[in-house]
Protein backbone atom coordinates (compact mmCIF):
# COMPACT_ATOMS: atom_id res chain seq x y z
CA UNK A 1 0.00 0.00 0.00
CA UNK A 2 1.34 3.42 -0.97
CA UNK A 3 1.27 6.21 1.58
CA UNK A 4 -0.73 9.27 0.62
CA UNK A 5 1.50 12.17 -0.37
CA UNK A 6 1.35 14.55 2.58
CA UNK A 7 2.64 18.09 2.76
CA UNK A 8 5.01 18.12 5.74
CA UNK A 9 6.57 21.16 7.32
CA UNK A 10 10.34 20.83 7.37
CA UNK A 11 10.98 23.83 9.62
CA UNK A 12 11.14 23.34 13.40
CA UNK A 13 7.70 24.61 14.43
CA UNK A 14 7.36 22.89 17.80
CA UNK A 15 6.27 24.49 21.07
CA UNK A 16 9.51 23.27 22.68
CA UNK A 17 13.19 23.81 21.82
CA UNK A 18 15.07 21.37 19.60
CA UNK A 19 17.48 19.07 21.41
CA UNK A 20 21.08 18.75 20.28
CA UNK A 21 21.21 15.22 21.72
CA UNK A 22 18.93 13.57 19.16
CA UNK A 23 18.46 13.31 15.43
CA UNK A 24 15.05 14.36 14.12
CA UNK A 25 13.24 13.72 10.86
CA UNK A 26 9.71 13.53 9.50
CA UNK A 27 8.23 10.16 8.54
CA UNK A 28 4.90 8.78 7.33
CA UNK A 29 3.12 5.45 7.76
CA UNK A 30 -0.39 4.16 7.11
CA UNK A 31 -3.04 2.46 9.21
CA UNK A 32 -5.17 -0.46 8.11
CA UNK A 33 -7.91 1.90 6.95
CA UNK A 34 -5.51 3.32 4.39
CA UNK A 35 -5.03 6.65 6.15
CA UNK A 36 -1.50 8.02 6.01
CA UNK A 37 -0.18 9.39 9.29
CA UNK A 38 2.55 11.98 9.77
CA UNK A 39 5.06 11.74 12.58
CA UNK A 40 8.26 13.17 13.96
CA UNK A 41 10.94 10.54 14.54
CA UNK A 42 13.53 11.15 17.25
CA UNK A 43 16.59 8.95 17.76
CA UNK A 44 19.59 9.29 20.07
CA UNK A 45 22.69 10.62 18.34
CA UNK A 46 25.42 8.02 17.83
CA UNK A 47 23.02 5.19 18.72
CA UNK A 48 24.11 1.73 17.65
CA UNK A 49 22.30 -1.55 17.20
CA UNK A 50 18.61 -2.18 17.61
CA UNK A 51 16.89 0.24 19.98
CA UNK A 52 13.77 -0.03 22.14
CA UNK A 53 11.05 2.15 20.60
CA UNK A 54 8.08 4.16 21.83
CA UNK A 55 5.14 5.67 19.91
CA UNK A 56 3.60 8.77 21.51
CA UNK A 57 0.30 10.56 20.88
CA UNK A 58 -1.97 13.11 22.56
CA UNK A 59 -3.43 15.12 24.15
CA UNK A 60 -6.90 14.90 22.63
CA UNK A 61 -7.12 17.80 20.19
CA UNK A 62 -3.39 18.49 20.17
CA UNK A 63 -0.72 17.89 17.52
CA UNK A 64 2.70 16.29 17.55
CA UNK A 65 4.36 19.68 17.77
CA UNK A 66 2.98 20.09 21.29
CA UNK A 67 3.10 17.74 24.29
CA UNK A 68 3.61 14.42 22.49
CA UNK A 69 6.68 15.72 20.69
CA UNK A 70 8.16 16.95 23.95
CA UNK A 71 7.70 13.51 25.52
CA UNK A 72 9.12 11.79 22.43
CA UNK A 73 12.20 14.01 22.17
CA UNK A 74 12.95 13.71 25.89
CA UNK A 75 12.67 9.91 25.82
CA UNK A 76 14.94 9.84 22.76
CA UNK A 77 17.51 11.78 24.77
CA UNK A 78 17.34 8.87 27.21
CA UNK A 79 18.14 6.22 24.62
CA UNK A 80 14.84 5.25 22.97
CA UNK A 81 13.86 5.61 19.34
CA UNK A 82 10.56 7.47 19.44
CA UNK A 83 7.86 8.80 17.17
CA UNK A 84 5.22 11.41 17.97
CA UNK A 85 2.37 11.20 15.48
CA UNK A 86 -0.70 13.17 14.48
CA UNK A 87 -3.89 11.07 14.69
CA UNK A 88 -5.97 10.37 11.59
CA UNK A 89 -7.82 13.39 10.17
CA UNK A 90 -5.75 15.91 12.16
CA UNK A 91 -2.52 17.89 12.01
CA UNK A 92 -0.30 16.89 9.11
CA UNK A 93 -1.83 13.40 8.89
CA UNK A 94 -4.21 12.40 6.12
CA UNK A 95 -7.83 11.39 6.16
CA UNK A 96 -11.02 13.13 5.10
CA UNK A 97 -13.19 14.75 6.30
CA UNK A 98 -10.92 16.69 8.62
CA UNK A 99 -11.16 16.93 12.39
CA UNK A 100 -12.94 13.63 12.99
CA UNK A 101 -12.25 11.59 16.12
CA UNK A 102 -13.07 7.89 16.36
CA UNK A 103 -12.54 5.43 19.23
CA UNK A 104 -11.80 2.68 16.71
CA UNK A 105 -9.65 4.52 14.19
CA UNK A 106 -7.67 6.40 16.83
CA UNK A 107 -6.93 3.16 18.68
CA UNK A 108 -5.85 1.71 15.35
CA UNK A 109 -3.49 4.67 14.89
CA UNK A 110 -1.40 3.38 17.81
CA UNK A 111 -1.20 -0.10 16.29
CA UNK A 112 -0.27 1.42 12.94
CA UNK A 113 2.62 3.17 14.69
CA UNK A 114 3.67 -0.23 16.04
CA UNK A 115 3.49 -1.59 12.48
CA UNK A 116 5.95 1.07 11.37
CA UNK A 117 8.32 0.65 14.29
CA UNK A 118 8.30 -3.15 13.99
CA UNK A 119 9.95 -3.09 10.56
CA UNK A 120 12.64 -0.48 11.17
CA UNK A 121 16.16 -1.89 10.93
CA UNK A 122 17.32 -0.03 14.03
CA UNK A 123 14.37 -1.06 16.21
CA UNK A 124 14.07 -4.21 18.31
CA UNK A 125 10.56 -5.37 17.38
CA UNK A 126 10.25 -7.19 20.71
CA UNK A 127 10.84 -3.94 22.61
CA UNK A 128 8.06 -1.58 21.54
CA UNK A 129 6.00 0.56 23.90
CA UNK A 130 3.41 3.29 23.56
CA UNK A 131 2.57 6.45 25.49
CA UNK A 132 -0.77 8.23 25.42
CA UNK A 133 -1.42 11.67 26.89
CA UNK A 134 -4.84 12.91 28.01
CA UNK A 135 -7.52 11.40 25.70
CA UNK A 136 -4.88 9.28 24.01
CA UNK A 137 -4.11 7.69 27.37
CA UNK A 138 -7.44 5.90 27.08
CA UNK A 139 -6.73 5.01 23.44
CA UNK A 140 -3.36 3.62 24.52
CA UNK A 141 -4.97 1.32 27.08
CA UNK A 142 -7.45 0.17 24.45
CA UNK A 143 -4.60 -0.51 22.01
CA UNK A 144 -2.69 -2.44 24.68
CA UNK A 145 -5.75 -4.64 25.29
CA UNK A 146 -5.89 -5.51 21.60
CA UNK A 147 -2.29 -5.44 20.34
CA UNK A 148 -0.02 -8.07 21.91
CA UNK A 149 3.06 -6.55 20.23
CA UNK A 150 2.86 -3.64 22.68
CA UNK A 151 5.06 -4.58 25.63
CA UNK A 152 4.69 -1.42 27.75
CA UNK A 153 1.98 1.24 27.92
CA UNK A 154 2.12 4.56 29.74
CA UNK A 155 -1.03 6.67 30.16
CA UNK A 156 -0.27 10.21 31.33
CA UNK A 157 -3.00 12.54 32.70
CA UNK A 158 -5.54 10.18 31.12
CA UNK A 159 -9.06 10.89 29.90
CA UNK A 160 -11.49 8.13 29.00
CA UNK A 161 -13.08 10.00 26.10
CA UNK A 162 -15.92 7.51 25.78
CA UNK A 163 -16.87 7.94 29.44
CA UNK A 164 -16.75 11.73 29.42
CA UNK A 165 -18.82 11.91 26.23
CA UNK A 166 -21.41 9.41 27.44
CA UNK A 167 -21.64 10.51 31.05
CA UNK A 168 -20.30 14.06 31.15
CA UNK A 169 -17.71 15.37 33.57
CA UNK A 170 -17.83 13.61 36.93
CA UNK A 171 -20.52 11.27 35.51
CA UNK A 172 -23.14 14.02 35.73
CA UNK A 173 -25.25 12.83 32.76
CA UNK A 174 -28.03 10.25 33.10
CA UNK A 175 -29.86 8.32 30.36
CA UNK A 176 -32.31 11.17 29.74
CA UNK A 177 -29.48 13.67 29.31
CA UNK A 178 -27.72 11.25 26.94
CA UNK A 179 -30.91 10.94 24.91
CA UNK A 180 -31.20 14.72 24.55
CA UNK A 181 -27.53 14.90 23.58
CA UNK A 182 -28.04 12.23 20.93
CA UNK A 183 -31.07 14.09 19.55
CA UNK A 184 -29.02 17.26 19.20
CA UNK A 185 -26.07 15.49 17.60
CA UNK A 186 -28.22 13.60 15.12
CA UNK A 187 -30.01 16.81 14.19
CA UNK A 188 -26.57 18.25 13.52
CA UNK A 189 -25.82 15.29 11.25
CA UNK A 190 -28.79 16.28 9.11
CA UNK A 191 -27.61 19.88 8.96
CA UNK A 192 -24.07 18.82 8.08
CA UNK A 193 -25.31 16.63 5.24
CA UNK A 194 -27.56 19.40 3.98
CA UNK A 195 -24.74 21.95 4.11
CA UNK A 196 -22.06 19.67 2.70
CA UNK A 197 -19.72 20.55 5.54
CA UNK A 198 -19.16 19.66 9.18
CA UNK A 199 -19.82 22.00 12.09
CA UNK A 200 -16.83 22.42 14.38
CA UNK A 201 -17.40 22.11 18.10
CA UNK A 202 -14.97 24.90 18.95
CA UNK A 203 -11.59 24.60 20.61
CA UNK A 204 -10.73 25.97 24.04
CA UNK A 205 -13.08 28.85 24.84
CA UNK A 206 -11.70 32.30 23.96
CA UNK A 207 -12.10 34.85 25.46
CA UNK A 208 -11.98 33.08 28.79
CA UNK A 209 -15.05 33.73 30.99
CA UNK A 210 -14.27 34.93 34.50
CA UNK A 211 -16.38 32.14 35.98
CA UNK A 212 -14.75 29.38 33.92
CA UNK A 213 -13.90 26.19 35.89
CA UNK A 214 -10.27 25.99 36.95
CA UNK A 215 -9.49 23.21 34.48
CA UNK A 216 -10.81 25.32 31.58
CA UNK A 217 -8.43 28.06 32.73
CA UNK A 218 -5.65 25.47 32.72
CA UNK A 219 -6.50 24.48 29.14
CA UNK A 220 -6.58 28.14 28.09
CA UNK A 221 -3.18 28.72 29.67
CA UNK A 222 -1.75 25.90 27.56
CA UNK A 223 -3.58 25.99 24.23
CA UNK A 224 -4.28 29.70 23.85
CA UNK A 225 -0.98 31.23 24.97
CA UNK A 226 2.59 31.11 23.70
CA UNK A 227 3.18 28.23 26.10
CA UNK A 228 1.36 25.71 23.91
CA UNK A 229 -0.50 27.38 21.04
CA UNK A 230 -0.03 25.77 17.62
CA UNK A 231 -1.73 26.72 14.38
CA UNK A 232 -2.61 23.09 13.55
CA UNK A 233 -3.91 22.20 17.02
CA UNK A 234 -7.68 21.66 17.16
CA UNK A 235 -7.87 22.81 20.76
CA UNK A 236 -5.92 25.96 19.95
CA UNK A 237 -8.36 26.76 17.14
CA UNK A 238 -11.76 25.49 15.91
CA UNK A 239 -11.96 22.10 17.58
CA UNK A 240 -13.32 18.73 16.45
CA UNK A 241 -16.34 18.08 14.27
CA UNK A 242 -19.30 18.29 16.63
CA UNK A 243 -20.71 14.93 15.57
CA UNK A 244 -17.51 13.08 16.50
CA UNK A 245 -19.03 12.74 19.97
CA UNK A 246 -21.64 10.24 18.72
CA UNK A 247 -19.32 7.25 18.34
CA UNK A 248 -17.64 7.96 21.68
CA UNK A 249 -21.01 7.93 23.44
CA UNK A 250 -21.75 4.48 22.08
CA UNK A 251 -18.44 2.57 22.18
CA UNK A 252 -16.68 2.26 25.55
CA UNK A 253 -12.96 1.82 24.90
CA UNK A 254 -11.87 0.24 28.19
CA UNK A 255 -14.17 -2.77 27.96
CA UNK A 256 -11.29 -5.28 27.93
CA UNK A 257 -8.60 -3.37 29.79
CA UNK A 258 -8.66 -6.03 32.53
CA UNK A 259 -7.17 -8.42 29.95
CA UNK A 260 -4.00 -6.37 29.35
CA UNK A 261 -1.11 -8.69 30.21
CA UNK A 262 1.72 -6.32 29.34
CA UNK A 263 3.09 -3.66 31.68
CA UNK A 264 1.12 -0.46 32.29
CA UNK A 265 2.08 2.74 34.12
CA UNK A 266 -0.73 5.22 34.80
CA UNK A 267 0.34 8.75 35.82
CA UNK A 268 -1.88 11.58 37.01
CA UNK A 269 -1.74 14.86 38.90
CA UNK A 270 -3.03 14.94 42.46
CA UNK A 271 -5.09 18.08 41.85
CA UNK A 272 -6.21 17.29 38.30
CA UNK A 273 -9.97 17.44 37.68
CA UNK A 274 -9.50 14.30 35.56
CA UNK A 275 -7.74 12.21 38.20
CA UNK A 276 -10.73 9.88 38.58
CA UNK A 277 -10.29 8.60 35.02
CA UNK A 278 -6.85 7.20 35.84
CA UNK A 279 -7.77 5.89 39.27
CA UNK A 280 -10.85 4.07 37.99
CA UNK A 281 -9.01 2.70 34.96
CA UNK A 282 -6.20 1.45 37.19
CA UNK A 283 -8.66 -0.42 39.45
CA UNK A 284 -9.62 -2.53 36.46
CA UNK A 285 -6.04 -3.52 35.54
CA UNK A 286 -4.68 -6.86 36.71
CA UNK A 287 -1.19 -8.16 37.39
CA UNK A 288 1.89 -7.09 39.31
CA UNK A 289 3.26 -5.24 36.26
CA UNK A 290 0.75 -2.39 36.66
CA UNK A 291 1.50 0.85 38.54
CA UNK A 292 -0.39 4.03 39.42
CA UNK A 293 1.68 7.15 40.12
CA UNK A 294 0.00 10.29 41.49
CA UNK A 295 2.12 13.44 41.18
CA UNK A 296 1.74 15.72 44.26
CA UNK A 297 0.06 19.10 43.67
CA UNK A 298 0.00 18.69 39.87
CA UNK A 299 -3.02 19.67 37.75
CA UNK A 300 -4.06 18.09 34.46
CA UNK A 301 -2.01 20.28 32.11
CA UNK A 302 1.13 20.21 34.26
CA UNK A 303 1.79 16.81 32.72
CA UNK A 304 1.62 18.29 29.22
CA UNK A 305 4.89 20.18 29.33
CA UNK A 306 6.23 20.96 32.81
CA UNK A 307 9.65 19.36 32.75
CA UNK A 308 10.07 19.59 36.52
CA UNK A 309 6.76 17.74 37.06
CA UNK A 310 6.62 15.07 34.34
CA UNK A 311 8.40 12.07 35.97
CA UNK A 312 10.80 11.25 33.14
CA UNK A 313 13.12 9.29 35.43
CA UNK A 314 10.22 7.00 36.30
CA UNK A 315 9.15 6.74 32.66
CA UNK A 316 12.64 5.71 31.63
CA UNK A 317 13.06 3.15 34.39
CA UNK A 318 9.60 1.65 33.77
CA UNK A 319 10.19 1.28 30.04
CA UNK A 320 13.63 -0.21 30.60
CA UNK A 321 12.35 -2.68 33.18
CA UNK A 322 9.64 -4.08 30.96
CA UNK A 323 11.26 -3.68 27.53
CA UNK A 324 13.91 -6.25 28.46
Amino acid sequence: MENEKLILTEEWDKTFPKSDKVNHRKITFHNRYGITLAADLYEPKNAEGKLPAIAVCGPFGAVKEQSSGLYAQTLAERGFLTIAFDPSFTGESGGSPRYVASPDINTEDFSAAVDFLSVQENVDSEKIGILGICGWGGMALNAAANDTRIKVTVASTMYDMTRVNARGYFDSMDADARYEQRKALNAQRTEDYKNGSYQLGGGVVDPLPEDAPFYVKDYYDYYKTNRGYHKRSLNSNGGWNTTSALSFMNMPILQYSDEIRSAVLVIHGEKAHSRYFSEDAFKNLKGDNKELLIIPNAVHTDLYDCMDIIPFDKLESFYREYLK
